[in-house]
């Protein structure tokens, strides 16, 4: 499908959107369950639990949002007012949720739960519209590549910033008082989020749109069943669960991984540093080499490359600091190549849905896969927490057990890679490659120019 190309202030502009998202998502991801746990004072078991709990509620608000899109028309556009209205309520929600009442026992877990509700419900209502957009910057595959690749670079460019300046900034704001620290780290984070969405709303334009009719006169319902009967977008959904199960099983035990087992506190921020600028190269790579492939032969190759070697990091010993750096900046160029390629097939499930049943549900597929990456990592955090009570860890305690150290060393190598590997078996089913397109085309072709002649 061909479009006039986007120019790379466009590209940049969208891709800021992400870095804003992620000065909140990276630290949910990094920092947030070491936070509950050894901050806060929840116990592993209440934190595991409540970001299962948590998601049933997405359960039902994602779907919403994204029928909520796909019948929204304004003179901003179907998304971006999305992204303008909500960035100052998203910079908010992400502070309220790293503050420690003193409430007791009972009052905290009752705040936790409030809190963490509040943030996911506003990244939802703002997060659905944002991915979404991608469809109406562009109809190109190869260049939805692209503007994915400057997307996921930017993004983790904002994640590099967490890295870099979240623990800094924790212990300057907090001088030795940890929960005023996360607190004072989470405002600042918040305000450059709120800035960046702005920047985001005010420097891109939405070229394409889609004819409203049909869509106000079906249910949401209705939407999911054809959702549901579309193969290609099944197998993504469950894809971007067990994906994001096996990312937070390794991201939020890096820093049990860094502090217990490597038992090197001070690296944690080199690490993640390390690790964001790796991924930096992996996203910015990916557009101009792994274009020209087949997508989902790429995909498949390398993520199974990625589980293989994080299973292997088991081996290697936790006081062999070199080797371990080595093999975290392997894992994270490759893992981070794949996610514009993974990102641009959910816009190529819009196409497919849109030559199949001739409705476009663009709102809907997004919302629901991010569900799915919710869901991920609901399941992936709840394991974390499961896993570390199982094994016996004791917040904030100097020294655990080796029997937890072994479990903390699976948590972040092994048992993740396991997950990563079984990606290669489900990405057997999906069947949307460039060949493919090209017959949906000629049909997409026909409803638009059909759909421009009954306006």
């Amino acid at each position: 499908m061909s479009s006039t190309p986007l120019s790379v202030k466009e590209k940049v502009a969208y891709g800021l959107g992400d870095t804003g998202c992620n000065f909140v998502w990276q630290t949910v991801m990094l920092f947030l369950a070491y936070y509950y746990t050894d901050v806060y004072g929840l116990s592993p078991v209440h934190m595991g639990t409540m970001f299962l709990l948590v998601r049933f509620i997405d359960a039902i608000t994602d779907p919403l949002m994204g029928a909520m899109i796909d019948r929204t028309r304004t003179k901003h556009g179907q998304y971006r007012p999305y992204i303008l209205w909500l960035a100052i309520p998203f910079g908010i929600a992400c502070m309220f949720t790293f503050y420690t009442p003193d409430l007791g026992s009972t009052g905290k877990i009752i705040y936790a739960y409030a809190s963490y509700i509040l943030l996911t419900l506003v990244y939802t209502a703002i997060n659905v519209p944002y991915c979404a957009m991608a469809n109406a910057l562009t109809s190109d595959s190869k260049e939805r590549v692209s503007l994915q690749s400057y997307r996921f670079a930017l993004s983790t460019a904002g994640g590099l910033i967490v890295a870099l300046v979240a623990l800094p900034l924790v212990e300057l704001i907090g001088q030795g008082n940890e929960q005023k620290g996360y607190l004072g780290a989470m405002a600042v984070m918040g305000g450059g989020a709120m800035l960046l969405f702005f920047y985001c709303f005010a420097n891109t334009k939405e070229h394409h749109t889609s004819d409203l009719a049909t869509t106000e006169r079906r249910s949401v319902l209705e939407d999911l069943k054809l959702l549901w009967a579309n193969t290609q977008w099944r197998v993504l959904f469950i894809l971007n669960i067990v994906l994001l199960t096996g990312v937070v099983l390794k991201a939020a035990s890096t820093m049990y991984y860094v502090n217990s087992v490597m038992g090197r506190a001070d690296l944690a921020t080199m690490l993640m540093v390390t690790t964001m600028l790796a991924n930096i190269v992996g996203a910015m790579a990916s557009g101009p080499l792994l274009s020209r492939f087949n997508k989902i032969k790429a995909y498949k190759i390398l993520i199974g490359i990625s589980g293989l070697l994080s299973a292997l990091m088991f081996f290697i010993s936790p006081s062999n600091i070199v080797l371990i750096f080595a093999a975290v900046i392997i894992l994270s160029v490759i893992q981070m190549s794949t996610t514009p390629l993974l990102w641009s097939m959910m816009s190529d499930v819009v196409d497919y849905e849109k030559s199949r049943s001739g409705r476009s549900l663009s709102g809907m597929v997004f919302s629901t896969n991010l569900f799915a990456i919710k869901a991920g990592i609901a399941i992936g955090g709840a394991m974390v927490g499961w896993i570390l009570a199982g094994a016996g860890y004791i917040g904030g305690a100097e020294v655990q057990s080796s029997h937890t150290l072994t479990w903390i060393n699976l948590l972040y190598t092994f048992i993740p890679g396991v997950v990563f590997a079984s990606l290669v078996f489900i990405m057997h089913f999906y069947r949307l490659d460039e060949n493919h397109l090209k017959t949906t085309e000629p049909q997409l072709t026909e409803q638009q120019n059909f759909s421009s002649q009954t306006v």
